[in-house]
């Protein structure tokens, strides 16, 4: 936790100060136009935040796995989905603050974005950073946590030896560092590493995650683009609690179609994840995509400025 600590420190107070310029340098320095169409590319977030007052809602689903066919029209019909609505405010430049909330464990969650550096038109800044948190609260109904599948009294990788109910056991986290390129007027890549930690999480399931995320944009005409992205929870054993790991998150790789405007933007894809909130995501993800642990989603944004 505290090399974790140090490393958030290090980007937000040690790099500023490297590349820090005059008024007048960063009053030439213009941040290039439109890296992404959207704050959010399928189950990710962009590096990009929009100007200062502007409001973005957002509307993501996720249907069932498609493994059960025609039966029920390739999970567009299944019972297991997920959807999430949200809205997301810039209220500083560079400064994104949003709440959301999804169907699947009724959660709430809370969220910050904060471009720490823009890339630039120039090339002084060949690279946008940005720092996104989220914060989520779990709303099932208190019996649920009070199930066999939450008490650790008799797992032996705990060290719990009795279980009690707090608030505070709802409460999940997820932070990530994206760092991004727009490389022409057609492609956009982002690579970003994330830190996933809940305060109580389901038997044989660890408390914290680490993973790595890419994405990237192709443009193939002014308002369609290829997009994709692939989210990997790291098998690493110093931070487990668990001696093997059995029953370790699934990777998560998605393929889409994206169609904006200025106003809007429409992404369709399918992808190998079951939830939306990242955090479940991380640790819970189940669906194997060469198992047919694939599901269609989609995902609508809507801006407004003021």
């Amino acid at each position: 936790m505290n090399k974790i600590i140090f490393f958030i420190l290090f980007w937000l107070i040690i790099l500023p100060s490297v590349y820090g310029q005059d008024e007048d340098t960063k009053q030439k320095a213009r941040p290039v136009r439109s890296p992404w169409s959207s704050g959010v590319l399928i189950d990710n977030q962009t590096s990009m935040i929009f100007p200062k007052n502007t409001l973005e809602y957002v509307i993501q689903h996720k249907f069932g796995s498609i493994e059960n066919g025609k039966s029920d029209l390739f999970g567009l019909y299944a019972p297991a989905h997920d959807i999430r609505l949200g809205l997301n405010y810039v209220i500083l430049n560079n400064v994104q603050i949003g709440w959301g909330i999804s169907k699947r464990n009724m959660s709430n969650d809370f969220n910050m974005k904060w471009t720490v550096f823009n890339q630039t038109r120039e090339g002084t800044m060949p690279l946008s950073v940005t720092l996104f948190g989220n914060f989520a609260i779990n709303g099932q109904p208190t019996e649920f946590y009070k199930s066999s599948r939450y008490n650790h009294s008799s797992d032996p990788y705990h060290s719990l030896t009795t279980y009690s109910y707090r608030t505070a056991q709802r409460f999940s986290y997820f932070s990530q560092l994206i760092v991004g390129r727009k490389f022409s007027e057609s492609i956009s890549l982002q690579a970003a590493a994330s830190f996933t930690h809940y305060n109580l999480s389901e038997r044989g399931v660890d408390h914290d995650k680490i993973g790595v995320h890419w994405a990237g944009r192709v443009k193939i005409s002014p308002q369609s683009s290829f997009i994709f992205n692939y989210d990997i929870p790291l098998r690493i054993k110093g931070i487990s609690e668990h001696r093997e790991f059995n029953d370790h998150p699934q990777s998560n790789i998605a393929l889409g179609w994206e169609v904006s405007t200025s106003t809007h933007t429409f992404q369709m894809y399918l992808g190998s994840a079951g939830s939306i909130i990242p955090q479940e995501n991380m640790l819970y993800n189940m669906y194997d995509w060469q198992d047919g642990g694939l599901a269609v989603g989609f995902v609508i944004t809507r801006l407004w400025n003021f």
